[in-house]
């Protein structure tokens, strides 16, 4: 179940996060999309840039949502796409 956090993010349709992007501590604005996975979508927090893999999986797990960057996606533990699809 998402976070409050999470649920504010896909009411604004943006959250900005606090990640370790190059070494650096970065406020980055990640955007809510909408994925097609077959007849159905899920929903994921995207940011057009690239995001250390641990960084991806750290953010998943805090709000509870799948987080996809540049380089890959990353969902909570123990969850898949199928986990958050709505039709």
């Amino acid at each position: 179940m998402p976070t409050d956090q999470a649920r504010e993010a896909m009411r604004n349709g943006s959250i900005s996060l606090r990640i370790k992007r190059a070494g650096m501590f970065q406020f980055q604005t990640f955007k809510i999309r909408k994925v097609a996975l077959g007849k159905e979508q899920f929903v994921e927090l995207y940011l057009p840039k690239i995001v250390d893999v641990s960084e991806l999986h750290r953010i998943a797990n805090e709000l509870d949502l799948p987080v996809e960057a540049e380089n890959g996606r990353a969902f909570p533990e123990g969850k898949g796409a199928k986990d958050f699809t709505s039709v």
